[in-house]
């Protein structure tokens, strides 16, 4: 039955588009704690897209705009691919043609949170606005007053600042702008109800970090976020012993899901962050969650119950099967007095009908569980004491009562047919 209640919970999660890879990791969303989501693509849509070019002074924006668009030209995100629109649609700029040009383009990375192009003697980079401003540390410059200033204002209106910088000296920043996915805030409040927190964890600085948490309703945030920085927190909610399950869909995210006890991949994600994963959303919706958490909490109340039931039956059968086995001293039948006569408080008619009357409940009572093993307890948000109090009484009163009156049926029915 406990395999069948495993296989049962995978199958549950399949009617919500959820892969489980197995029975074990769908028991864990039962008990988990906290919940790490990814900010770009999880609780927002994705796709942010430049929406502004905000040149420093002694900077036009025309020129901000071409070393923006330079160093995206073989960016093929979302964010990149805005930047080049922008620009080529406001300021009419076209993708320059660098066949003859030395052009070498520099990939973005986790550890240098920056991109860009070095072309005719020039070092363009764009990028998170601190690696920016040491970017331009670096090369002998100084970050000017104002762009703080700027990042500051585009942060506080959650939108995402990115800087861009010719060698030393700061061109400008670049405003990108995210939506938040509709239903977000209700979910997260579902979510904190059943007893779960919510942690949204994001590259962007905290102040943009700051204005999408609280449009998203999400507990807390881990702003300017590394895949180590991942790591560490899921690894110290572990260490406080919780039970931590992650979403995400970036190869970035692949180590955290892999140490997560429960890993969500997107299925619109890496094909890392797949593999790394214990369950794949079909439908990359990260408060999928609830309905996993849910499926995993009934898969253990379902289980519960199950084993409230059987040490009941267990105690109950024992009132039959432990008078036969002494019943070289007492007959069970006829014994009038005496420590054993008064176990057989059902009255069954001999020991070897009693002993074959436990045996042939057994067998039907395991068939009679398995449909509720598979079907489950239904789901009701209550607290541990409520959901014992409540197994005690349903299934251990039951699974006391249930026995007694099977086993006399059945005890009568094989002693009028003559089996015992």
């Amino acid at each position: 039955m406990l395999s069948a209640i495993g296989i049962a919970g995978m199958d549950r999660l399949i009617q919500h588009n959820v892969l489980a890879m197995s029975g074990r990791a769908v028991e864990a969303a039962g008990d988990v704690n906290t919940l790490l989501l990814d900010k770009t693509g999880t609780i927002t849509l994705g796709n942010r897209q430049a929406v502004e070019f905000i040149a420093m002074n002694g900077v036009s924006e025309g020129e901000l705009a071409d070393a923006a668009q330079l160093s995206s030209l073989s960016d093929e995100t979302p964010e990149g691919r805005s930047i080049v629109v922008l620009a080529k649609s406001k300021y009419s700029l076209r993708g320059r043609e660098l066949s003859s040009h030395e052009a070498h383009f520099i990939p973005f990375t986790a550890q240098t949170r920056m991109s860009g192009v070095d072309i005719d003697g020039r070092s363009i980079r764009k990028g998170a606005v601190d690696a920016i401003a040491q970017f331009i540390n670096t090369q002998g410059g100084v970050e000017p007053a104002e762009m703080k200033e700027t990042v500051e204002r585009i942060a506080r209106s959650g939108g995402t600042p990115l800087a861009v910088a010719d060698c030393s000296r700061a061109l400008g920043i670049i405003h990108l702008k995210d939506i938040v996915k509709g239903g977000m805030k209700e979910r997260f409040d579902q979510l904190r109800r059943m007893g779960i927190k919510t942690v949204m964890i994001t590259g962007d600085n905290p102040l943009t970090a700051t204005a999408i948490a609280r449009e998203a309703g999400v507990d807390d945030f881990l702003a300017e976020a590394r895949p180590e920085d991942k790591m560490a927190l899921i690894r110290r909610e572990q260490t406080e012993g919780k039970l931590v399950a992650m979403t995400g869909d970036g190869t970035n995210d692949a180590p955290a899901l892999a140490q997560a006890d429960v890993g969500v991949a997107m299925n619109t994600g890496t094909m890392a962050a797949k593999e790394a994963g214990n369950m794949v959303d079909l439908d990359s919706n990260p408060t999928k969650l609830i309905e996993i958490v849910e499926i995993g909490k009934q898969l253990l109340m379902t289980r519960g119950a199950l084993t409230t039931f059987s040490i009941a039956n267990d105690v109950a059968k024992y009132f039959a099967i432990i008078p036969a086995m002494f019943s070289t001293l007492y007959m069970l039948a006829g014994a009038k007095s005496g420590p054993l006569a008064a176990l057989n408080v059902m009255r069954l008619a001999t020991p070897e009908s009693a002993i074959l009357s436990a045996v042939i409940f057994n067998a039907l009572i395991i068939v009679a569980l398995i449909p509720l093993a598979l079907r489950g307890i239904k789901y009701r948000p209550m607290g541990a004491a409520a959901v014992l109090r409540r197994n005690l009484w349903i299934y251990g009163f039951g699974g006391i009562i249930i026995p007694f009156i099977g086993i006399k049926i059945i005890d009568l029915i094989i002693t009028a047919i003559g089996l015992a």
